[in-house]
Protein backbone atom coordinates (compact mmCIF):
# COMPACT_ATOMS: atom_id res chain seq x y z
CA UNK A 1 0.00 0.00 0.00
CA UNK A 2 0.91 3.60 -1.30
CA UNK A 3 2.41 5.72 1.47
CA UNK A 4 1.63 8.79 0.16
CA UNK A 5 -1.09 8.58 2.12
CA UNK A 6 0.57 8.62 5.24
CA UNK A 7 2.82 11.92 4.55
CA UNK A 8 -0.54 13.70 3.80
CA UNK A 9 -2.21 13.07 6.73
CA UNK A 10 1.01 13.80 8.77
CA UNK A 11 1.20 16.75 5.80
CA UNK A 12 -2.10 18.33 7.18
CA UNK A 13 -1.43 17.27 11.25
CA UNK A 14 1.39 19.47 11.43
CA UNK A 15 -0.71 22.53 9.56
CA UNK A 16 -3.85 22.00 12.20
CA UNK A 17 -0.41 21.85 15.30
CA UNK A 18 0.60 25.17 14.16
CA UNK A 19 -2.47 26.50 13.59
CA UNK A 20 -3.69 25.63 17.26
CA UNK A 21 -0.25 26.85 18.75
CA UNK A 22 -1.48 30.59 17.27
CA UNK A 23 -4.88 30.36 19.43
CA UNK A 24 -2.16 29.47 22.41
CA UNK A 25 -0.58 32.65 23.34
CA UNK A 26 0.96 31.29 27.06
CA UNK A 27 2.11 28.43 24.91
CA UNK A 28 3.86 31.36 22.33
CA UNK A 29 4.85 33.07 25.29
CA UNK A 30 6.66 30.61 26.39
CA UNK A 31 8.48 29.47 23.20
CA UNK A 32 9.74 33.22 23.38
CA UNK A 33 10.90 33.12 26.80
CA UNK A 34 13.08 30.28 25.43
CA UNK A 35 14.74 32.59 22.73
CA UNK A 36 12.46 31.17 19.74
CA UNK A 37 11.20 34.19 17.50
CA UNK A 38 8.21 33.58 15.28
CA UNK A 39 10.14 33.65 12.47
CA UNK A 40 11.94 30.05 13.94
CA UNK A 41 8.55 28.75 15.11
CA UNK A 42 7.28 29.15 12.00
CA UNK A 43 10.33 27.63 10.05
CA UNK A 44 10.18 24.64 12.04
CA UNK A 45 6.26 24.44 11.84
CA UNK A 46 6.39 24.23 15.64
CA UNK A 47 3.04 23.86 17.12
CA UNK A 48 0.86 22.51 20.05
CA UNK A 49 -2.19 19.89 20.68
CA UNK A 50 -4.41 20.81 23.40
CA UNK A 51 -5.34 18.34 26.35
CA UNK A 52 -8.16 16.65 24.49
CA UNK A 53 -8.35 12.61 23.29
CA UNK A 54 -9.29 12.94 19.93
CA UNK A 55 -8.50 16.23 18.67
CA UNK A 56 -6.89 14.50 15.67
CA UNK A 57 -9.34 11.24 15.85
CA UNK A 58 -12.05 13.79 15.63
CA UNK A 59 -10.94 14.89 12.37
CA UNK A 60 -11.37 11.54 10.47
CA UNK A 61 -14.27 10.75 8.51
CA UNK A 62 -14.45 7.34 7.88
CA UNK A 63 -13.03 3.98 8.93
CA UNK A 64 -9.84 4.12 6.06
CA UNK A 65 -8.68 7.43 7.67
CA UNK A 66 -8.33 6.22 10.70
CA UNK A 67 -6.34 3.37 9.38
CA UNK A 68 -4.09 5.79 8.11
CA UNK A 69 -3.79 7.71 11.16
CA UNK A 70 -3.23 4.76 12.81
CA UNK A 71 -0.55 3.86 10.69
CA UNK A 72 0.61 7.21 11.00
CA UNK A 73 1.45 6.76 14.44
CA UNK A 74 -1.24 9.57 15.10
CA UNK A 75 -4.06 7.69 17.18
CA UNK A 76 -4.20 4.19 18.99
CA UNK A 77 -7.52 2.13 18.46
CA UNK A 78 -8.91 1.04 21.57
CA UNK A 79 -12.40 -1.08 22.23
CA UNK A 80 -13.72 2.66 22.86
CA UNK A 81 -12.66 4.14 19.60
CA UNK A 82 -9.90 5.74 18.20
CA UNK A 83 -7.88 8.35 20.85
CA UNK A 84 -5.39 10.71 19.80
CA UNK A 85 -1.30 9.69 20.71
CA UNK A 86 -0.71 13.16 21.67
CA UNK A 87 -2.04 15.69 24.56
CA UNK A 88 -1.32 18.94 26.11
CA UNK A 89 2.00 18.79 24.12
CA UNK A 90 4.46 21.50 22.68
CA UNK A 91 4.71 20.12 18.94
CA UNK A 92 7.80 19.51 16.71
CA UNK A 93 7.45 17.61 13.54
CA UNK A 94 10.20 15.55 12.39
CA UNK A 95 11.00 15.41 8.84
CA UNK A 96 13.02 13.23 6.58
CA UNK A 97 16.16 14.57 4.20
CA UNK A 98 13.32 16.40 1.57
CA UNK A 99 11.18 18.50 4.00
CA UNK A 100 8.76 15.78 4.31
CA UNK A 101 7.08 15.47 7.87
CA UNK A 102 7.21 11.78 9.14
CA UNK A 103 6.25 11.61 12.31
CA UNK A 104 6.14 14.01 15.64
CA UNK A 105 8.04 14.84 19.07
CA UNK A 106 5.72 16.23 21.79
CA UNK A 107 7.15 18.36 25.06
CA UNK A 108 4.36 18.46 27.51
CA UNK A 109 3.65 21.44 28.41
CA UNK A 110 2.45 22.75 30.59
CA UNK A 111 4.03 19.52 33.00
CA UNK A 112 1.83 17.73 35.07
CA UNK A 113 1.50 18.95 38.44
CA UNK A 114 1.80 15.52 40.44
CA UNK A 115 4.95 14.31 39.79
CA UNK A 116 3.78 10.92 40.89
CA UNK A 117 1.59 10.88 37.46
CA UNK A 118 3.61 12.90 35.14
CA UNK A 119 3.17 12.04 31.80
CA UNK A 120 6.71 11.74 29.51
CA UNK A 121 8.38 15.18 29.32
CA UNK A 122 8.75 14.44 25.47
CA UNK A 123 6.79 11.49 23.77
CA UNK A 124 8.00 10.56 20.13
CA UNK A 125 6.24 9.14 17.45
CA UNK A 126 6.25 5.30 16.94
CA UNK A 127 8.00 3.72 14.35
CA UNK A 128 5.77 3.88 11.14
CA UNK A 129 6.71 2.50 7.43
CA UNK A 130 8.02 6.26 6.99
CA UNK A 131 9.56 6.96 10.49
CA UNK A 132 11.90 4.96 11.72
CA UNK A 133 14.07 6.71 14.21
CA UNK A 134 17.14 5.72 13.79
CA UNK A 135 17.28 7.02 10.45
CA UNK A 136 15.94 10.52 11.45
CA UNK A 137 18.30 13.50 11.84
CA UNK A 138 16.05 16.74 13.35
CA UNK A 139 16.74 20.06 11.81
CA UNK A 140 18.89 17.92 8.83
CA UNK A 141 16.45 18.85 6.39
CA UNK A 142 17.78 22.47 7.54
CA UNK A 143 21.75 21.73 7.96
CA UNK A 144 22.19 19.14 4.87
CA UNK A 145 23.17 22.03 2.17
CA UNK A 146 25.12 24.04 4.98
CA UNK A 147 27.15 20.43 6.21
CA UNK A 148 27.62 20.24 2.45
CA UNK A 149 29.37 23.38 1.74
CA UNK A 150 31.23 23.63 5.11
CA UNK A 151 32.12 19.47 5.34
CA UNK A 152 30.94 18.87 9.00
CA UNK A 153 27.96 19.49 10.92
CA UNK A 154 27.19 20.27 14.99
CA UNK A 155 25.03 17.78 16.61
CA UNK A 156 22.85 18.47 19.49
CA UNK A 157 20.51 16.78 22.01
CA UNK A 158 17.15 18.10 22.00
CA UNK A 159 15.12 19.57 19.58
CA UNK A 160 14.68 22.95 21.70
CA UNK A 161 19.12 22.95 21.50
CA UNK A 162 19.19 22.24 17.78
CA UNK A 163 16.23 25.30 17.09
CA UNK A 164 18.31 27.47 19.38
CA UNK A 165 21.43 26.74 17.35
CA UNK A 166 19.85 27.25 13.75
CA UNK A 167 18.50 30.32 14.73
CA UNK A 168 22.03 31.56 15.85
CA UNK A 169 23.25 30.63 12.62
CA UNK A 170 24.80 27.31 13.04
Amino acid sequence: ESTDSLYDVLESTATRYSQELARHADIIEYLHSRGITDQTIAAFRIGYVPDEWRYIANTVKDEEGAKIAERAGLIKKTPKGYYDRFRKRVMFPLMDASGRVVGFSGRLYPPDGDSEKQSPKYLNSPETEVFQKSRILFGFDKAKSAIRTHNFAILVEGQMDCIAAHQAGF
